[in-house]
């Protein structure tokens, strides 16, 4: 583990159910309150690094292990009122447009609500970096899932986000 870094609790899953469907506020602790769910990552990548407060181009980051889509679900350890979503995505190496959405389920994971479908277009060296500040109205969410498809047009790309900040 890098130096810093937090413990958290996490699973590595080859297929995590995919649901296709101000930041005056303190910020959660969501290692301190889930458990994250992740498709794939890489070792020199893991998923505790979009908590570890760095934002920003060049900061640490999650990277995928494997190309393709990828999800990272967040399971609360009790139900969250979640009213603000912040992301930071670098991606410096490869021209591509990426997918990404995010849903939320208040029923234990059995259900979900699409909230958000956004596509990025990196084009590095020129657009690189994507920051996104999302007000939700998410009350008693159980789960919040992040699909993420690297390349909308099937190249081979790896999935990455550098900070989730959850409110």
């Amino acid at each position: 583990m890098q130096s810093g870094s937090r413990d958290i609790r996490k699973r590595i899953v080859q297929n995590a159910y995919s649901p296709r469907l101000d930041m005056g506020i303190s910020a959660l602790d969501v290692p301190a309150i889930a458990t994250v769910i992740v498709t794939s990552e890489k070792p020199t990548h893991p998923i505790e690094l979009i908590f570890d407060g760095k934002r920003g181009p060049g900061a640490s980051r999650w990277r995928a292990a494997t190309p393709g889509q990828q999800s990272l679900i967040l399971d609360f350890d009790k139900p969250q009122a979640l009213r603000q979503l912040v992301l930071d995505i670098e991606e410096s190496e490869v021209s591509r447009t990426q997918i990404l959405w995010v849903s939320v389920s208040s029923d234990g994971g059995r259900n979900y609500r699409e909230l958000i479908r956004q596509e990025y277009n990196f084009s590095p060296p020129g657009t690189t970096y994507e920051y996104e500040a999302w007000t939700i109205d998410a009350p008693h969410t159980t789960h919040l899932a992040i699909t993420v498809v690297p390349d909308k047009n099937g190249q081979p790309a790896y999935a990455s986000v550098t900070s989730l900040i959850l409110t």
